[in-house]
């Protein structure tokens, strides 16, 4: 092994360690924000930031460990998390449209926030 792939392994894996640290960090904020989350879309919105985490996670787990197949799984995770956001915009649309009261307050709500910040 040269000098320049001893170099790349270590640079590959303190690479690999930071974007887990950093990963981990944006998956608790993301779970304060699906916990706290004012509203069912901005809910909707952290779940699918959970799931793409989650791709980064398998993803840079897969490199540190040398074993690519995770890799292939993140890409199905990825296509499966797509389905779900699909799912869930449909839901609130639906939810919407149904006129049921959370949601119309909501609405109104945000509606005399934009109003008020102009």
């Amino acid at each position: 092994m040269t000098s320049l792939d001893a170099f790349a392994s270590v640079f590959l894996d303190a690479a690999v360690r930071i974007s887990l640290a950093i990963l981990t960090v944006s998956f608790v904020i993301i779970v304060f924000r699906t916990l706290k989350g004012p509203s069912l879309p901005d809910r909707v919105v952290a779940l699918d930031m959970l799931v793409a985490v989650g791709i980064g996670f398998i993803a840079a787990i897969g490199i540190l460990t040398g074993y690519y197949l995770y890799i292939d799984i993140a890409i199905t995770l990825g296509l499966v998390g797509f389905l779900a956001t699909v799912a869930f915009a449909r839901f609130v649309l639906n939810r919407g449209v149904a006129g049921d009261k959370t949601i119309v307050a909501e609405v109104e709500e945000s509606i005399k926030r934009r109003e008020a910040g102009q």
